[in-house]
């Protein structure tokens, strides 16, 4: 590992996510729409992390190790009011596909797409009922998500994703989830 400071620091932030987060749960805080002080750390956590890749460009594993690479994708992840920021770090990890964890990959592509209102390809992502997102190809998705190191689902909820075409339907059972995504910019 080349930068142990900066992936301390990675790991930190990401563990303040976390423990945010758990502490929302356990107040029942995290219903209802996008937390202000979970947004705040989010993008705080994002701040942080342009800072580093300013510093130390892409934190790879081979330069801040698995763990704290894991932590810059948490928090990229998370950091969903801020789209051009996930997009750009999309486009740094396929410059740098051999020094990350590929799941992380397909996680952060199916995110996006989600956040857009297109299908996914890994199927990563779910509605707010728990099913799984519309994704582009059913047929082969599970052959997709080996490819990227992800476990395969089962035949029953294969058989219950929604088709691309339901996508507006699904928008459409939650109007502020759309009013917020389209005013920090996703659409």
């Amino acid at each position: 590992m080349e930068k142990p400071e900066y992936a301390e620091i990675l790991i930190r932030l990401a563990k303040k996510d976390l423990s945010v987060r758990e502490k929302l749960l356990k107040e029942n805080q995290m219903g209802g729409g996008y937390h202000p002080e979970m947004e705040q750390i989010h993008r705080k956590n994002a701040e942080s992390l342009r800072n580093i890749i300013k510093d130390i460009g892409f934190p790879g594993i081979s330069k801040v190790g698995e763990e704290a690479n894991e932590a810059a994708w948490l928090i990229v992840q998370h950091s969903i009011s801020e789209p051009e920021f996930m997009m750009a770090f999309y486009g740094l990890m396929k410059e740098n596909e051999m020094d990350i964890n590929k799941k992380h990959l397909a996680y952060l592509y199916d995110r996006i797409q989600y956040f857009q209102g297109k299908p996914q390809h890994f199927g990563t992502q779910m509605n707010a009922d728990g099913s799984i997102y519309p994704v582009i190809n059913s047929e082969n998705l599970n052959t997709l998500r080996l490819q990227y190191d992800l476990p395969p689902i089962s035949q029953d909820d294969l058989g219950r994703i929604a088709t691309i075409e339901e996508i507006e339907r699904i928008e459409n059972e939650n109007p502020d989830y759309v009013l917020w995504r389209n005013s920090v910019g996703w659409k």
